[in-house]
């Protein structure tokens, strides 16, 4: 053998050398290789230097590289061992796909001789992909009496690999009804049937789960499976079967009638028609069925009539159950009657403990007690039992003894105290039964995880809402410190609409603060349901979790729509009938509409829009009703168009219209006969003649009265002014000269400027006209005043700089209905200064209430910064309000700061529901709706709408049927409140229908209200009115009424201008009256003195103007003197004595005003002057 290798040895360099010769004689013969698919990036190939009998130093000499033909990616050169590598994962179904042989060609190129030789590598598969089925579960159907043999296709599966790598075989789960067989088809695929082996039975196994698995060829061999559920479908093979054979059931004589004994159940494993049972009673005996009664589609049986223990002591009957394939069984029913049971069961306590530890083990003993009945008999038999949400429980002990024992752990921060109820019944009928009451203290151990104020919440969002908005900040409290105590806050994940929760809203996992991620559509999403879960972050942690209820407000979008009257068929507008004989009030018909909104937006109003006839129809606002306003008269048009809008009470409001024909006749046979040709009445000018004389007569009462007050008004104003004048003209003092308060060595005070004013006591103009609202200068030097007070000096000690507030705004959740007077936040602020630089103060000084409500809502503490709930908030009528809280120094000049204080008041379930429609008649009764005979099933009868003037949860309102007069004929809409029918109407079905409908909120307790539905069957309104006798027609007043309006008329007429000539006349003599100028007297204008405080001091310094009133003016305008700051130097102002400013405008002395009681008018303007004593 080392012979052999040796000899091999030799002749190896040798055969290569040849092979590198002919090769080289080729000068582009073709190197092949083989590689395995899926090999790392870097895997070997093949050795290009030692194929090209180079040495892998000479690769980069020669300048070997790889010539493109697509596929250069997939293999490169390493230059320092002269291999050709892999340069990535190969996938060679990705390749050739399903190609039995998978090539990949290039070409190496020597730049030095400019030689090419070509290279091919064969990808090998290997088994890496599995067989696959489109589905992973189909369901396949078979009759319960299919024969045996019978094929059923199966879904095939594909193998992306080839040849032995394939798909090669399938495999069926073991079950005993089925087998699997595979053909090939003629493109190579293999395809599966399921082949029925043994008889199907549906009542014993209603589905197979079988398990098909597709297997390749390779090593190893991968495979997939899919699930194949084969349904089996009914036959009528099984009779009917009762639970019992005989059913006995004991009942007192003093049951009452029609009651139910009990209910005979029976069974039929078949499905549809086949396992539809009907109940009857077998060769029955007048006396039964007289005194008992069975429903034949539950079984249920109940009494006809009361029963006598003294006249029969048991009846014993036969009933019989058959399906719809006319099998049936039967059972034997006995029932016996018994007396009845009078006393009560007593409880004796004989040891309790007064407190446990929350951490004693189940079982531990609270109580011991016995009971007592002095009965015998089943009425003597005692049953014991506790409230089952209590983690307690009841043993049984000797005799009558039982013992009140502990069934879990029990926890103290949960529940400290527990009042267990020990309920005594015995087993009379009716049984009898006492309660006997115990208070257990729980001892507390430490073991507390984070716990929520509340274990759900409800919110609310308007729909529409920008991205990003924080909806509801939650909070939790864990008693614990620490680490245990620091809680991290998260969502549930959940699905809602194929999404999960998380794409709607993100919670804050340090502030608990909730975000809306997107906009809420409310015809997309009505409210969404979400846990909340508080973790501490303890070893183990704990956690809590907390549901929250966020609701999604809808916004007006759906108009009103017109139940009756409908469109007939041909287009045309019905027409409703009203008697000549109607008096006012007459209903004449009813339009009937709902909205699918809900709230204020389905909240409905019916208004007259047009009328060919006003004043002779009316609707009711909320009910609909059309009635009659006034008696018909002859000449009113017997045929008579009326237009009713519908308007929600949305923002903004949409409304529809329908038209209502209305014809004046007695019977219907009389409008028929010329209904077409009906016009208007020939009375119809005269009827409009007497609205427009009305209308006349109202305007020119009204322009007469008005100016009658007026002409009063005006004479008694100018009488007042006159004698106010002429006895007080003395009054016109000026203001005092100054005034000034002095604290602490800063002096602050008033100085008046003044002005020369005229007044006219018979102006009639009462234009006072500022030039300026304001002043603000600033005293800047006090050198030339030749005072002899020290100059100003600046001292830097303690200099109040600086005020801060420790948080820039404030957000406070008030729940409704809360105390007043207590404490709802508290503000606060630091000051680093000392003494009273440093003294804070807080007060409120601006809010977005009236000034005046202000302090009747909030108020704060000046020392602490407490803010106060002066009274109860009602969140219906506030639900938000801001405060801005100032915190103030003591410093002068005092510094501030402000905060801002959100004040949001939570709601409470403290608002019953209210029915808005239907709505109850003038008299108080329900009012009735029509419903057509041949309405079919989910016609829709009419609409209860509600509203609640909570918010939230507690205005979610729910619609449910109390009481209703044929159970089974209507349905109601849970959320909607809409009534339809729920089955066609039936002959035997009475005319008149009757519904007791309840609406309830969703608060906790819930609130409700009910109303009565009154339904009529009719084809039209005019069947469900009584008829209408005949009247005597009444008399016409319609000439004497424009009579009498045309006299009216005329007579306010002349009065009105025999008033305007009196007026007129009197002005004129007025006017010719000289004017006289007697106010400017000495002691009729205002004085004010002028001086100004020698001291330097802070104050503010008025304007002021001497008034002289005059009896007559025929100025035209009050105006005040122009003031320029710019002519009177603040230095000249505090040096010289008087206080006089001159003006511009010195010729315009005259200045009239017609009010003489203006004894000073004052302009301010402000000086800042400081002085330290």
């Amino acid at each position: 053998m080392a012979d052999t290798l040796r000899g091999w040895g030799c002749i190896e360099p040798l055969l290569l050398l040849l092979l590198l010769e002919t090769l080289w004689r080729a000068g582009a013969g073709t190197i092949r290789y083989s590689v395995l698919e899926e090999l790392d990036k870097g895997s070997f190939v093949g050795s290009i230097a030692k194929d090209l009998g180079l040495e892998p130093r000479e690769l980069a000499e020669r300048g070997v590289r790889i010539v493109s033909r697509g596929r250069t990616r997939l293999f490169s050169l390493n230059p320092r061992s002269g291999s050709l590598v892999t340069a990535g994962r190969i996938d060679r179904e990705e390749l050739c796909a399903q190609s039995a042989r998978c090539v990949v060609s290039f070409n190496i190129l020597l730049e030095n001789n400019m030689k090419i030789y070509g290279v091919e590598i064969e990808i090998i598969d290997i088994n890496d992909n599995f067989p696959r089925f489109r589905d992973e579960e189909v369901k396949v159907k078979v009759n319960e009496n299919a024969a045996t043999g019978t094929r059923l296709a199966l879904p095939f599966a594909r193998d992306a690999d080839v040849s032995m790598n394939s798909l090669q075989s399938y495999k069926l789960s073991p079950n005993m009804h089925f087998s699997l067989e595979q053909k090939s088809g003629t493109d190579g695929q293999k395809y599966p049937e399921l082949v029925l082996e043994r008889p199907l039975d549906r009542e014993k196994v209603a589905v197979h789960d079988l398990l098909l698995t597709a297997l390749d060829g390779g090593d190893p061999i991968l495979s997939s499976s899919m699930h194949i559920h084969v349904v089996v479908l009914d036959a009528n093979d099984n009779a009917p079967l009762f639970t019992q054979s005989e059913y006995r059931v004991t009942v007192p004589e003093n049951i009452p009638v029609g009651s139910r004994l009990l209910t005979l159940t029976a069974t039929d494993p078949d499905e549809g028609v086949n396992g539809e049972l009907t109940y009857s009673f077998r060769n029955e005996e007048d006396k039964i069925s007289e005194t008992f009664q069975l429903d034949s589609s539950l079984g249920e049986i109940s009494t006809l009539q009361s029963l006598d223990y003294e006249e029969s002591r048991f009846y014993l009957m036969e009933v019989v159950a058959q399906d719809g394939g006319a099998l049936l069984a039967s059972a034997k029913v006995l029932v016996t009657v018994q007396d009845v049971n009078d006393n009560v069961p007593e409880v004796i306590l004989t040891s309790l403990a007064s407190s446990v530890s929350e951490d004693c083990p189940p079982g531990t003993v609270i109580a011991l007690f016995s009971v007592h009945d002095g009965d015998s008999g089943e009425n003597g038999e005692i049953v014991c039992s506790i409230p089952r949400n209590l983690p307690f429980k009841l043993e049984k002990s000797v005799d009558n003894y039982y013992h009140l024992l502990t069934t879990k752990a029990l926890d103290r921060e949960e529940i400290s105290d527990y009042n267990i109820t020990i309920t005594v019944i015995d087993s009379g009928n009716p049984p009898l039964s006492t309660e006997s009451h115990i208070s257990l203290n729980v001892a507390d151990i430490n073991d507390n995880p984070p716990v929520f104020p509340h274990t759900s919440y409800s919110t609310y969002i308007l729909e529409n809402n920008p991205r990003g908005i924080s909806i509801l900040s939650v909070t939790a409290h864990d008693p614990d410190s620490g680490n245990n105590a620091k809680i991290t806050y998260s969502l549930a994940e959940d699905m809602f609409q194929g999404m999960s929760l998380s794409t709607y809203v993100f919670i804050n996992s340090n502030t608990g603060i909730l975000y809306a991620l997107g906009s809420f559509d409310y015809e997309q999403v009505k409210d969404l349901q979400l846990w909340v879960m508080a973790s501490d972050s303890g070893d183990p942690p704990l956690s809590s979790n907390m549901s929250l209820s966020l609701f999604v407000l809808d916004q007006n979008d759906n108009a009103p729509e017109i139940l009756y009257p409908s469109i007939p068929t041909d287009g045309s507008t019905g027409v409703e009938l009203a008697p000549r004989s109607a008096e006012p009030g007459y209903l004449v018909t009813k339009v009937v509409a709902v909205d699918r909104d809900s709230g204020q937006n389905a909240w409905l109003s019916y208004h007259l829009l047009k009328v060919s006839e006003p004043g002779l129809f009316t609707v009711g606002l909320h009910t609909g009703e059309v009635r009659t306003a006034r008696a018909l008269l002859d000449r009113d048009a017997l045929k008579q168009s009326l237009v009713v809008v519908v308007q929600d009470h949305g923002q903004p409001p949409l409304s529809a219209t329908v038209t209502l024909t209305v014809a004046v006749a007695d019977s219907i046979p009389d409008v028929l006969a010329d209904l077409d040709s009906l016009k208007p009445s020939s009375y119809a000018d005269d009827s409009s003649l007497t609205l427009y004389l009305v209308v006349a007569v109202a305007i020119v009462s009204c322009v007469f009265l008005t100016f009658v007050i007026v002409l009063l008004a005006l004479r008694l104003r100018r009488w007042h002014s006159s004698s106010q004048l002429q006895a007080s003209g003395s009054r016109l003092a000026g203001m005092p000269t100054s005034h000034f308060v002095g604290v602490d060595g800063v002096r602050a005070f008033l100085q008046t400027y003044s002005h020369e004013v005229s007044l006219t006591a018979d102006s009639r103009n009462s234009h006072m006209i500022f030039p300026q609202p304001n002043y603000a200068d600033t005293l800047i030097s006090q050198e030339s005043c030749g005072k002899s007070e020290p100059p100003l000096i600046s001292e830097k000690i303690n200099v109040n700089e600086e005020l801060g507030v420790v948080q820039p705004s404030y957000v406070v959740h008030v729940v409704e209905n809360n105390p007043p007077g207590a404490s709802i936040a508290q503000v606060s602020a630091s000051d680093p200064d000392l003494g009273p630089n440093g003294h804070v103060s807080y007060s409120i000084v601006a809010s977005d209430l009236e000034p005046r409500a202000l302090a009747s809502y909030v108020s704060v503490s000046a020392q602490s910064g407490v803010v106060f709930a002066q009274r109860a908030f009602d969140h219906e009528q506030l639900r938000a309000f801001e405060l801005t809280v100032q915190a103030r120094d003591q410093g002068s000049p005092a510094l501030s700061a402000n905060v801002s204080l959100r004040v949001l008041v939570g709601d409470r379930n403290d608002n019953a529901p209210r029915v808005l429609y239907p709505a109850l008649g003038p008299d108080g009764s329900a009012l009735f709706d029509t419903v057509p005979r041949a309405a079919q099933p989910g016609y829709l009868v009419t609409k209860v709408v509600a509203v609640d003037a909570d918010s939230g949860h507690n205005a979610w309102l729910s619609y449910h049927v109390l009481q209703a007069s044929e159970p089974g004929l209507f349905s109601l809409g849970l959320r909607t409140g809409e009534v339809r029918t729920a089955r066609a109407l039936g002959d035997r079905d009475a005319a008149r229908q009757r519904l007791l409908v309840a609406v309830r909120d969703g608060g906790q307790p819930p609130l409700s209200a009910t109303v009565t539905l009154l339904l009529v069957f009719a084809d039209s309104l005019q069947e469900a009115l009584p008829d209408v006798s005949d009247r005597p027609e009444p008399s016409d007043p319609q000439a004497e009424l424009q009579f009498y309006l045309v006299v009216a008329l005329a007579l306010i007429s002349v009065l009105f201008l025999l008033a305007v000539i009196l007026a007129v006349a009197l002005s004129l003599r007025r006017s010719s009256r000289p004017s006289s100028w007697s106010c400017f007297k000495t002691d009729v204008c205002s004085k004010t003195g002028s001086g100004v405080i020698p001291n330097f001091s802070e104050g503010t310094l008025p304007y002021s103007y001497n008034l002289c009133a005059a009896s007559h003016s025929s100025e035209t305008e009050f105006k005040f003197l122009s003031i320029k700051p710019e002519n009177g130097p603040s230095q000249d102002l505090l040096c010289n004595e008087a206080s006089w400013f001159e003006s511009a405008n010195n010729d315009n002395r005259k200045m009239t005003s017609n009010s003489v009681n203006l004894q000073q008018v004052s302009y301010v303007k402000t000086f800042y002057f400081y002085k330290y004593n």
